[in-house]
């Protein structure tokens, strides 16, 4: 059942990928859909990031003790200063590991 239910995943994603991207096929959409579709990305992106930032214990956590959104200030500070994709992923994830697992226990507890 779960590889069926892979393959027919992959299937529905194929295909609608396939319908916008194949030259030959005249299906396009009108610039409204167009704009609007330009808002999914970061929509989902949202979702995908902000409870793990706000909370990583599913409760709702802002404070200083929470490495995730330290981690998630410098990365957007560094890549708003810098523009540096590579550098924003390794200084942000040496941050997020040394506040982790130093930074916390000595300043916290």
């Amino acid at each position: 059942m779960i590889w069926l239910t892979i393959l027919l995943m992959t299937v529905i994603v194929f295909f609608s990928r396939y319908l916008f991207l194949e030259p030959a096929i005249p299906l396009r959409l009108n610039q409204t859909a167009r704009r609007l579709l330009r808002y999914s990305s970061p929509a989902v992106l949202t979702a995908i990031w902000g409870p793990i930032v706000f909370a990583p214990e599913q409760t709702f956590w802002p404070s200083l003790e929470n490495p995730y959104l330290i981690g998630a200030v410098v990365t957007g500070l560094l890549i708003w200063k810098t523009g540096n994709v590579l550098l924003t992923i390794g200084v942000s994830m040496a941050v997020f590991l040394f506040y982790n697992l130093v930074a916390v226990d000595f300043l916290f507890h």
